[in-house]
């Protein structure tokens, strides 16, 4: 055990003095300095920060839970990523770059009006507290506990265990933000980014390694003949993720996540320049096409060695595989890890919680003349109190019978799809207007609510994402078309006529290639 603890202790102090040697010469009492980093970051910590606010034990846990069950077919989660990734740095980043924002909500306050702005920054600072770090929290709190088992080692049952680590990690990434901003999330992502990669293949090294005897390649042979089915890629119609939701939901979910989702969006805004965005965004493409080796495959494993025999509790598989496979001196270091992907995700989403709350809501709407100082200040108690909102729900995430990660996915939806087709409107379509705005915001999100939570009508959601999608669309454009402007929007116009930055000379070389990367891996394993 005691190599349990210094590992774990010794890569936790070692992202911390880290982070705090990068973060010594910086100033973070302005807005820019503590919500954007400085515009100073590079495309290797942009990518770094981007997977690891993206990646956390909702996809260690969850996702190989679903592999575990359903198979790989789940993989489209991750692969179809590196696609909108493309989209996102040729058609989305330059424009926002172009238009300076500091938030998405701006971008909307810019292209319809004001209103717009208000209400999709209240919509995504709730879908951040209510949805996603709870989930980020609770399923940290899984892993750690069953690598430390502290619920046995002091006496008491693991649901209250597993109440204390919620509060002990959400107390520690609330930290992070407060008194770093960005940049020590970023610094502190890219490091957790490299042990999180490392720690993730071992993980499955080693497993097939056991499983063939000494060859790693007979391992995947082995788990491979011993469930065939496990490995289809397509599916059928009724499986969890059918393969027909590419082109419905999934690819509009992949877009808004990786283009306009300002827990990820973030990291461009505050990069250098638009050359080391986009790259940025290139190189997070790539690693998401490596990650289903860390967050599918070992859930494939997990059934070789268990079989059906945890299908009614998927989220177990993935720590018992961890205690199965890895010697025990690394546990320590591998909890680190795990510790530090959770940190990341949820400090990352705190962070873009806080800053539109700060910048989009009270600056905005209470005290359009605060001060640098300020502003800062109230980044950091907004940090503090939507913290502490986060992790009073996450206990209820216990209560999930489909798994953690379908479950953020469906919870999702509620904000997501009226959000995108807004931005997804204000971006490429000019005959949409504020009215029409308002209109597609509200329809969407009663829509979802009802088809998904009320009437629980029998179509995936997935596909529903796709149906809203589209009747938002029909409801924007009738509406527009209904009240149309009294005057055009000229600001925004004149703004958009500036030349943009200079773009990346290889983007649409290394973009081409991503997508083929991602169609090669669904002929492989059609």
């Amino acid at each position: 055990m005691l190599y349990t603890y210094l590992g774990f202790f010794g890569f936790t102090l070692l992202v911390v003095f880290y982070t705090s040697y990068k973060l010594r010469k910086d100033n973070l009492n302005t807005s820019n300095g503590y919500f954007f980093a400085g515009k100073s970051l590079t495309a290797p910590v942009i990518a770094g920060s981007m997977l690891l606010t993206n990646i956390s034990t909702e996809h260690l846990i969850g996702m190989n839970g679903s592999a575990y069950k359903n198979g790989i077919i789940v993989i489209a989660w991750e692969v179809t990523s590196a696609i909108a990734l493309v989209i996102a740095a040729i058609f989305i980043i330059p424009r926002f770059l172009k238009l300076k924002l500091t938030t998405i909500p701006e971008f909307l306050e810019k292209r319809f009006d004001s209103s717009v702005r208000s209400v999709v920054a209240v919509l995504l600072v709730c879908s951040y507290i209510f949805t996603l770090l709870p989930i980020v929290l609770y399923a940290g709190a899984i892993n750690v506990e069953s690598i430390f088992d502290f619920s046995t080692a002091f006496s008491i049952p693991k649901e209250q265990s597993l109440l204390y680590i919620v509060f002990i990690i959400g107390i520690i990434g609330s930290l992070y933000t407060i008194f770093g901003g960005l940049k020590a999330v970023a610094y502190s992502d890219s490091l957790n980014g490299i042990g999180l990669m490392l720690g993730g293949l071992l993980v499955t090294i080693i497993a097939l390694y056991q499983i063939g005897k000494g060859n790693i390649f007979d391992g995947v042979s082995s788990i491979y003949h011993f469930a065939p089915k496990k490995f289809d890629i397509i599916g059928s119609e009724d499986s969890v993720l059918p393969f027909s939701t590419l082109f419905t939901g999934l690819m509009i979910n992949q877009i808004y996540f990786w283009g306009m989702n300002q827990s990820i969006i973030q990291r461009a805004f505050g990069a250098k320049d638009l050359v080391e965005a986009q790259k940025g965004l290139v190189y997070t493409g790539i690693l998401k096409l490596l990650m289903p080796l860390i967050i599918v495959i070992p859930g494939l494993i997990g059934f070789y060695y268990f079989q059906e025999q945890y299908y009614d509790k998927p989220d177990l598989i993935y720590p018992l595989l961890v205690k199965k496979v890895l010697p025990t001196y690394l546990y320590g270091l591998f909890a680190a890890i795990i510790l530090g992907a959770v940190l990341s995700t949820f400090n990352s989403v705190l962070n873009a919680a806080s800053t539109i709350f700060c910048i989009d809501i009270y600056k905005k709407s209470f005290n359009k003349n605060v001060t640098e100082e300020k502003l800062v200040h109230y980044g950091k108690i907004s940090s503090l109190v939507l913290a502490l909102l986060s992790i009073s729900i996450a206990p209820l995430m216990a209560y999930s019978p489909a798994g953690l990660y379908f479950l953020l996915q469906k919870l999702n939806g509620i904000f997501f799809i009226p959000i995108s087709s807004i931005l997804v409107a204000g971006l490429f379509f000019k005959q949409i207007n504020a009215a029409g705005a308002k209109a597609g915001v509200l329809f969407g999100f009663i829509f979802y609510i009802l088809t998904s939570f009320v009437l629980h009508l029998d179509i995936h959601f997935v596909h529903l994402w796709g149906i809203e999608f589209v009747f938002n669309f029909i409801i924007m454009l009738v509406v527009s078309k209904m009240y149309p402007h009294s005057k055009s929007n000229i600001a925004y116009e004149e703004e958009l006529s500036k030349k943009y930055e200079k773009s990346w000379s290889g983007m649409n070389l290394a973009g081409s290639i991503l997508v083929f990367l991602t169609l090669l891996i669904y002929i492989i394993l059609s």
